[in-house]
């Protein structure tokens, strides 16, 4: 049997909770609930609305409306999206596409396979829907030609016409500029595509508004592998070993990403960060504020000078943060190594756990329709 210190510490625990006052929540300044009713429903932007006054993840999705208009409508920040998954093989593009159109996006930081794929789609090509679920389907599919995203199929054939694309744009940039990095790589694209290419695409789209679009991760994508080809086939000797990297036709440098992004978005006075997934694209862009921070600490004559934290934050991802991986960290983590201002110093943030293709449709239909509302004057 317990006894003593113990006994008593577990006796003290045991006792019934003393309620010093039946709080009144209305004089405490809590918000009240709201039931969800359909038939005061017309729109997206009310239902979103609504969702807001209610709970759990739909509360979530309708708090990201607020958040996302108030970034989007900011003269003074700069938006920076960042994109992790296949969302263009999810026909995610023409989304990506109206973000920039709209002005909603400044830069753009993504994943070579989604810049890949989407720039596959703005050449008119298709993706095709995957049904069968037998365990023989995946050998059939690779003795086809045909690549397997989840419920998706991307033909190889796809990424053979892409290569001649890439390859015409890449002979055009270096000859002008032998030191390359991933945000030329997809300008060129983009030029060419807008200069050859009837439609919209994403980094088409990018180029003819002036949003630059980065690749932290650059060799993971087929945008890559199909330069590898292209200058392999030009110049073999460079598959061996003691082959002189410095004979090279050009010369790719990340680190020209790098101080470009930084750049580019130091001279706003606020910044804004619209998230799809995790991964490299997102902590590459949020790295930010460390990087000035430490890099003023030891070089006093930069252009850049001045903290830039992000001030506004949403979201969307269906990993949760106890997992432990960088793709469900949290904003409010962000906060402890000096990537976002906190919600007490003004940030905005909202993060909805859900797949993106079922929640960015119907937050950026819901913009729209606010935005359009708000024009109009209603």
């Amino acid at each position: 049997m317990t006894q003593g210190p113990e006994k008593d510490a577990m006796d003290k625990q045991n006792q019934p909770r003393k309620v010093e006052q039946m709080a009144d929540p209305d004089e405490l300044g809590l918000t009240p609930l709201q039931a969800l009713d359909p038939d005061q429903i017309d729109d997206v932007d009310q239902l979103l609305g609504a969702m807001s006054q209610t709970a759990f993840g739909g509360r979530k999705l309708g708090e990201a409306l607020d958040v996302l208009q108030a970034m989007v409508q900011d003269p003074e920040c700069h938006v920076v999206a960042t994109m992790s998954g296949a969302m263009t093989v999810a026909k995610m593009s023409k989304i990506i596409c109206t973000m920039i159109e709209q002005r909603w996006i400044d830069s753009l930081v993504s994943t070579g396979a989604l810049m890949a794929h989407g720039f596959i789609e703005s050449i008119g090509l298709k993706h095709y829907k995957y049904k069968s679920q037998s365990s023989e389907d995946d050998q059939w599919l690779c003795r086809q030609g045909l690549n397997r995203v989840y419920d998706t199929l991307e033909p190889e054939r796809n990424f053979m016409e892409a290569e001649k694309v890439l390859s015409a744009a890449l002979q055009e940039l270096v000859q002008t500029d032998p030191h390359i990095c991933s945000q030329k790589v997809c300008e060129a694209v983009g030029r060419h595509l807008s200069q050859n290419y009837e439609g919209r695409g994403v980094l088409k789209s990018a180029f003819e508004n002036d949003v630059a679009v980065y690749i932290p991760a650059f060799t993971d994508s087929e945008l890559a592998l199909d330069m590898a080809m292209n200058l392999l086939a030009q110049n073999p000797e460079f598959a061996k070993e003691e082959a002189d990297p410095s004979q090279l036709p050009f010369q790719f440098n990340p680190f020209l990403d790098l101080f470009h992004y930084t750049r580019r978005v130091m001279p706003a006075k606020k910044l804004g960060i619209f998230t799809i997934g995790g991964g490299v694209p997102r902590n590459w862009a949020q790295q930010l504020g460390p990087f000035v921070e430490l890099t003023t600490q030891k070089v006093s004559d930069l252009e850049w000078q001045g903290m830039r934290r992000f001030h506004y934050g949403v979201r969307i991802c269906p990993e949760p943060d106890h997992w432990g991986g960088l793709s469900g960290c949290s904003y409010q983590e962000g906060i402890s190594w000096g990537k976002f201002v906190s919600p007490q110093d003004g940030g905005r943030f909202s993060e909805v756990h859900c797949d993106a293709t079922i929640a960015w449709p119907i937050l950026i239909k819901g913009l729209q329709q606010r935005l359009a509302k708000q024009s109009a004057g209603e």
